[in-house]
């Protein structure tokens, strides 16, 4: 499934006058990397998407244009706690009445993929949260504990 989507990356990097060599050495991945990040060519992954946040104290709902509102009242988090991720998205399901084999269906991926992201044994696809907070109008930094 081809997901259409735009980022700030490069923006908020221009902004800081900043170049991609720059940004990937504080992420800690190759310039080559990053750059398929900023071109919107791959998904930046989460773990990488929350550090950048951190770096330049953006939240993840405006660096994926789902907000207007560069930052959040509280700093992100330094590392994302999966269990955390999983609890949220259980909450999720409960308060929109579906199950995880709906979830899963809409991301087109399987329910045993659904149900290792609630127990917390896998890091939620960073492409999968974008469709669910765009889909169910929710925070991708509330889903991730960044608020």
């Amino acid at each position: 499934m081809c997901i259409y989507y735009q980022t700030r990356l490069y923006d908020i990097r221009e902004e800081k006058e900043m170049t991609q060599k720059e940004v990937a050495n504080k992420l800690h991945t190759s310039r080559q990397n990053y750059s398929v990040w900023e071109t919107n060519t791959k998904f930046i992954p989460l773990n990488h998407l929350n550090d950048y946040c951190n770096i330049f104290d953006v939240s993840m709902d405006y660096v994926f244009k789902l907000s207007n509102q560069p930052s959040k009242s509280k700093k992100g988090v330094k590392t994302l706690d999966k269990k955390l991720i999983g609890r949220n998205l259980q909450k999720l399901i409960q308060t929109k009445g579906i199950t995880q084999q709906i979830l899963a269906d809409f991301l087109n991926t399987t329910q045993s993929t659904i149900s290792a992201y609630i127990n917390g044994k896998t890091l939620i696809l960073t492409a999968f949260l974008y469709q669910i907070a765009k889909e169910y109008n929710v925070s991708m930094d509330d889903i991730c504990g960044r608020k």
